[in-house]
C-alpha cells in the first residue's frame, strides 16, 4: 500500500470540510466538482464519513461540557 497521491488527500479533504462545517455551501459539488473528485469519489465519500463522525463527536464534547459548567 503506497502513499496517498494529492488528489486522493484532496478529495478526502474536501468531503471531510463539506460535512465538518453544517451551514449551507456556496456552491453544489455537482456543478463545480473539482477535477481531483474524478477518479478518487471513494476518498471523498471516506472524508465525508469521518467528517460526520467528528462533528459527532464535536457535538458530543459541548454537550459534555455544557453540562460539567451548567451543573
Amino acid at each position: 500500500m503506497g502513499r496517498l497521491t494529492s488528489d486522493e488527500l484532496h478529495a478526502f479533504a474536501i468531503g471531510f470540510f463539506e460535512v465538518l462545517c453544517p451551514w449551507k455551501p456556496r456552491k453544489s459539488i455537482e456543478a463545480a466538482a473539482p477535477k481531483c473528485l474524478e477518479g478518487e469519489y471513494h476518498y471523498y465519500l471516506a472524508g465525508r464519513g469521518t467528517g460526520f463522525i467528528s462533528l459527532l463527536l464535536i457535538l458530543l464534547g459541548l454537550i459534555k461540557l455544557g453540562k460539567e459548567v451548567l451543573i
